[in-house]
């Protein structure tokens, strides 16, 4: 006798039928409502992010600018003490809140002087090689430590860079300073399409931001307030002139190279030109009778070995025969001075000290309090200060691994 065996073919009962569309309809209906939800969140933080993002205009600063020729380097006997020259240029340009630093070739009818290369905005420029070496100089020492590695390579331009005293600009933070602005370089990581980018600025996390840049670009970062039981930091990116117009507190200057003296007024960066040049000289007239008219970008002009009058006679360009009819006001910062030469790097420090009382921006930037500028990483809301105190626990603690603070420590 044959076993009973189930007739695969024998249809369903309506009760196991109706079970089963009800159980999948149910498992379409989360799957639906999923996707809403996603969809919506998505729609919130890229209006989140777009409603920040314009409320992230810079306000106008009047800003200072500082030229000085890259041959001061040539008159140095040794490389260390080359590098050390740059620092103090460096330290002087942060210490007086330089916006701008022109480092021009004041010998340019040279046809035979040693040459190098660099990369500008335009893309790759020829100039006398101590302008360029100078320029280098200048722009390792602005960088924050983190970003050094990216940027600047091993190279003898830098050998004697870790002698030189650190700027300690506000822009240069550890790992344990918390702010609400960063300096960071975009990393060459996979985003989803429409994720932004992902931004290293120095914390031990790497923060999305809300636009897809080039890798290897650096930029400028607000931090946005963490949201609890997030893995990755969210910022956005803003101009590198916003951290001093939201809160007044220096973030650094850029460099430039000019092939000439008459290269630094025609390349000026700014739409409006310099509205306001001051030539340095011990030829000029007292600094003590000076009074500074209202300006909106300021540009200091500094001379070499032989003064700005033998720049002005290098020059192809400018048929002017005194430097007096180059600049709005001509100045020896010095009066009655002691030694018979006074050195660029010294000239640089004491004419700005003399200057500053008396400089009279049109637009002045904040005053920088510290408040409500520290990013919390661990809670949603912004605390208050910006920087850890010196003597604190952040101060002892030695330089993360892989990172270049190890040339810049005090």
């Amino acid at each position: 006798m044959e076993a009973y065996k189930a007739d695969p073919n024998k249809k369903k009962s309506w009760s196991e039928v109706n079970k089963g569309r009800k159980e999948e309809k149910r498992k379409w209906r989360e799957i639906n409502l999923e996707k809403k939800m996603k969809k919506q969140q998505l729609k919130g933080e890229n209006k989140q992010d777009v409603d920040a993002a314009a409320s992230l205009v810079p306000k106008t600063i009047s800003t200072l600018s500082i030229a000085v020729p890259g041959s001061i380097l040539e008159n140095t006997q040794t490389p260390e003490l080359r590098c050390y020259l740059a620092g103090q240029i460096a330290r002087a340009a942060c210490i007086f809140q330089a916006n701008e630093i022109i480092v021009f070739d004041d010998h340019s009818d040279e046809p035979f002087a040693k040459k190098a290369k660099f990369d500008d905005e335009q893309g790759e420029k020829q100039s006398r090689y101590s302008c360029v070496q100078l320029s280098k100089i200048l722009q390792y020492l602005e960088c924050p430590q983190y970003l050094r590695k990216f940027f600047f390579p091993i190279q003898n331009d830098l050998k004697y860079c870790g002698l030189l005293n650190p700027l300690n600009a506000p822009h240069h933070l550890s790992v344990k300073d918390n702010f609400i602005f960063r300096e960071g370089v975009v990393l060459n990581t996979p985003v989803k399409d429409g994720k932004g980018s992902t931004v290293n600025v120095g914390l031990l996390r790497q923060v999305r931001v809300n636009q897809a840049l080039v890798p290897g670009i650096r930029c400028t970062v607000k931090l946005l307030p963490q949201e609890p039981n997030i893995k990755k930091l969210k910022g956005i990116l803003v101009s590198p002139n916003l951290p001093r117009s939201e809160t007044g507190i220096y973030w650094g200057y850029s460099v430039r190279v000019a092939n000439s003296l008459s290269d630094v007024f025609s390349q000026c960066p700014y739409k409006e030109g310099y509205d306001l040049t001051i030539g340095t000289s011990d030829r000029g007239s007292a600094v003590d009778q000076f009074v500074c008219p209202k300006y909106k970008h300021l540009l200091v002009v500094f001379g070499g070995v032989q003064g700005l009058e033998a720049a002005l006679e290098n020059d192809s360009v400018l048929d002017a025969d005194d430097p007096k009819l180059l600049f709005h006001n001509y100045l020896n910062t010095i009066p009655e001075q002691g030694s018979r030469t006074i050195r660029t790097e010294e000239a640089i420090l004491i004419s700005l000290a003399a200057l500053r009382p008396k400089l009279n921006p049109e637009f002045q930037s904040k005053t920088f309090d510290g408040n409500d500028t520290e990013y919390q990483e661990d809670s949603v809301l912004p605390g208050k200060v910006p920087r850890a105190k010196a003597g604190s626990e952040s101060d002892k603690t030695g330089p993360v691994a892989d990172d270049m603070s190890r040339f810049d420590s005090d």
